[in-house]
């Protein structure tokens, strides 16, 4: 047909119709390159102006494998000490100064950790735990532990975080408990 002009998406009708088509598509074209300026700008800034991080004492210190070393050493005794042997005093040389205890069950300090202990030995004189594994990373040392309380139990899954000072010495204190199911729903077991 004369005068039907064959434009990018099919057919024109008219010569006023695909100008009035090429200037929708020009102006959505200029704010679609509008936006990606504007985005690559708020990349280029994101990328110039890094995140500040605070430190805090949560990140893991530089330290060396000696030092990563005589920390699981460290929490090692501590732990049979402790909960072994129920040993407050023995097991205090090994609590640093301004002790932070982060399971809700136990009050806070030196004091608190004293109480919990002579309430272990109280309800659960029996009680015992065997570290089945230990790992450090910086001045953090983390150990898993099987713990019965009372015995011919399945016991609990225990995973015990210890921070370390400077001068090796337990200034934090984290736990993770799971009682050890009668019926696992699988066979690969807790530890």
């Amino acid at each position: 047909m004369p005068g039907k002009l064959e434009g990018y998406f099919g057919p024109v009708q008219s010569r006023a119709q695909c100008r009035t088509t090429t200037i929708a598509r020009l102006k959505m074209m200029k704010y679609f390159l509008i936006l990606i300026l504007l985005m690559t700008i708020a990349l280029g800034i994101a990328q110039a102006v890094p995140l500040q991080a605070k430190p805090t004492p949560f990140a893991p210190a530089s330290v060396s494998k000696e030092v990563m070393e005589r920390n699981k050493k460290a929490a090692l005794e501590f732990y049979d000490l402790a909960i072994n042997k129920k040993d407050y005093e023995a097991a205090s040389k090994y609590i640093g100064a301004g002790y932070k205890q982060h399971n809700p069950l136990v009050e806070e300090g030196k004091e608190g950790f004293k109480a919990f202990l002579a309430m272990l030995k109280n309800k659960f004189p029996q009680a015992h735990s065997e570290v089945k594994r230990i790992f450090a990373d910086g001045n953090y040392v983390i150990i898993h532990v099987h713990s019965i309380r009372i015995p011919n139990t399945q016991g609990r899954a225990i995973f015990d975080c210890f921070r370390f000072d400077e001068n090796g010495k337990i200034v934090e204190h984290w736990d993770a408990i799971q009682d050890i199911p009668e019926k696992p729903a699988n066979p690969n077991g807790m530890f």
